[in-house]
């Protein structure tokens, strides 16, 4: 998802080489503290051992603060959840926990990666939560050959190299950028009915050039046309001038591969130059700080719907509901799942054993979660449906359909 420059990556991997080469080893020490200690710093731990037991220790690495901290606001209290009802158990091993905040910042994501393995002794890692940082800390778990599942990071650099090698240890429990982008693509030729579009993505972002990419191609091979390619730096905010331009194209749709944050000022500027068409997006829309009043009537892709009749998704939603207030959202699933497909793994492996975890969670068939049944392919992809959703101006979203892979 958050889009990293080059410069930044460089700078994460370097910061990763030289704590490396500095620690001096790990900490695995398992304290009998409860649950939820909140330190002075950027993270959190808690335990739920007593004394003498067995334990694995994990981490958390979400943003917590910054542009997109709801989406790890979301992801914690999914991870958190998951550990609740699990009991901190899993096979013999109690399960203690630290969770650290990457403010939606490469460089942060790669330190506190780099701190989880080298002083703090996990065993495995949940997150990140966007694909821009998530990809340079895959980096990271994989070369100490730590087991790493992301929730929600759907980029395809995520699990597998710039050459297309596989990066054995890592995982994620979304479905990939490419599948996201053809689904909306679909929807849009089939169900919109609409012939013309224009796309507009973040160019430092590796979650929105994947997702305007695959669907550029999805809907020229499907007929469409697009009209207008646009791009932009994530610092922009005032899309005014470039509205206006692509007003002129009178194009049928806007598809807006973006963040809550970014599509909300896109979607408004839109409406203001009289662009009032159908509007569609990715699965970064999910935030209850979505301009909803701009994008009322609108679709993106999701992962799942709380209104999904499925017994598994009410379950969920009623037991977070329950412990939060309110209805979780992608973001709270999707961790959920990848937290519970962590201790499935610890459970079957039985073992603090990274390279077998790792082994468990490929091997995994079937496993139910609440995104539906998952197995794992060669790359560490789940193998999953997509939904559709519709904004509603009630700050509530509507079950549209599911499309299967």
């Amino acid at each position: 998802m958050r889009g990293v420059s080059m410069k930044r990556f460089l700078v994460g991997l370097l910061t990763v080489s030289m704590l490396v080469l500095a620690a001096c080893g790990s900490s695995s020490a398992p304290g009998a503290g409860s649950q939820g200690s909140t330190s002075t710093g950027s993270s959190t731990s808690g335990s739920g051992a007593g004394s003498g037991s067995k334990v694995i220790k994990i981490g958390l690495i979400a943003p917590l603060t910054g542009n997109v901290k709801t989406f790890g606001e979301s992801s914690k209290k999914g991870f958190e959840l998951a550990l609740e009802q699990a009991g901190y158990k899993a096979g013999d091993y109690t399960i203690e926990f630290v969770a650290g905040d990457d403010k939606g910042d490469s460089t942060e994501g790669v330190n506190l990666a780099t701190r989880f393995i080298t002083q703090d002794g996990v065993k495995a890692i949940i997150g990140s939560v966007t694909s821009g940082v998530t990809i340079p800390v895959s980096l990271v778990a994989n070369e100490n050959k730590i087991p790493m599942i992301t929730g929600t990071a759907t980029a395809e650099g995520v699990t597998v190299n710039e050459d297309g090698s596989r990066k054995p240890f890592i995982f994620r429990a979304c479905f990939i950028d490419p599948f996201q982008g053809q689904v909306a693509a679909k929807f849009a030729l089939e169900e919109l009915g609409v012939k013309t579009a224009a796309v507009f993505y973040d160019k430092g972002n590796p979650y929105t050039v994947g997702l305007a990419e695959s669907f550029r191609a999805e809907f020229e091979a499907g007929g469409g046309q697009i009209v207008a390619w646009e791009s932009y730096a994530e610092a922009d905010t005032d899309f005014s001038a470039v509205m206006t331009n692509v007003a002129a194209l009178k194009p049928e749709m806007l598809y807006l591969p973006d963040y809550y944050n970014k599509v909300s000022l896109l979607a408004k500027a839109a409406k203001e130059k009289g662009l009032d068409v159908p509007m569609l997006g990715g699965d970064g829309w999910d935030s209850e700080d979505l301009d909803f009043g701009a994008l009322a009537g609108n679709y993106f892709t999701a992962h799942y719907s709380a209104d999904d009749p499925s017994p598994a998704v009410q379950k969920f939603v009623q037991e977070f509901e329950a412990k939060y207030g309110h209805k979780p959202d992608s973001f709270a699933a999707l961790t959920y799942d990848a937290t519970n497909i962590l201790l499935e793994a610890i459970r079957v492996a039985n073992t603090d054993d990274t390279d077998a975890i790792r082994q468990a969670i490929q091997d995994l068939k079937g496993f139910q979660a609440v995104g539906g049944s998952i197995s794992f392919d060669e790359k560490g992809n789940p193998i999953k449906a997509a939904t559709i959703l519709k904004v509603n101006a009630d700050k509530t979203y509507e079950f549209v359909t599911t499309v299967n892979p």
